[in-house]
């Protein structure tokens, strides 16, 4: 399953569990639906490092997985992202070089030397 959406938050990676092995880490998507929800996604393991290239604002399309589990009775769910890829709206910004104060053009190809 995919989520689209804008990055809202992206949280740091915790270590929980009384071994202090098991990393997770938080995404929030608000998804481009025509009444948009914010969706807290875990990433767990090895996944926490996929979100190291994402900042907040980008444009994303999450694969996710639905994990359901019962507790004392009660039962709770959670969506665990396995895959972050940005989607075609969202490019990197253009970064104008400059050369001694001058703004190189477009056009431009030679070098000065």
């Amino acid at each position: 399953m995919n989520i689209e959406g804008k990055i809202i938050h992206i949280g740091e990676t915790e270590t929980v569990g009384s071994a202090g092995t098991f990393k997770k880490r938080l995404l929030v998507v608000k998804s481009n639906e025509e009444y948009p929800q914010e969706i807290p996604i875990d990433f767990v393991q090895a996944k926490t490092d996929l979100l190291d290239k994402y900042v907040t604002g980008q444009d994303v399309s999450v694969s996710i997985n639905i994990r359901g589990n019962s507790y004392n009775g009660k039962w709770y769910c959670s969506l665990n992202g396995w895959r972050i890829e940005r989607t075609s709206g969202a490019e990197e910004p253009v970064v104008n070089y400059t050369l001694q104060g001058e703004k190189l053009g477009q056009d431009e190809t030679d070098l000065p030397f």
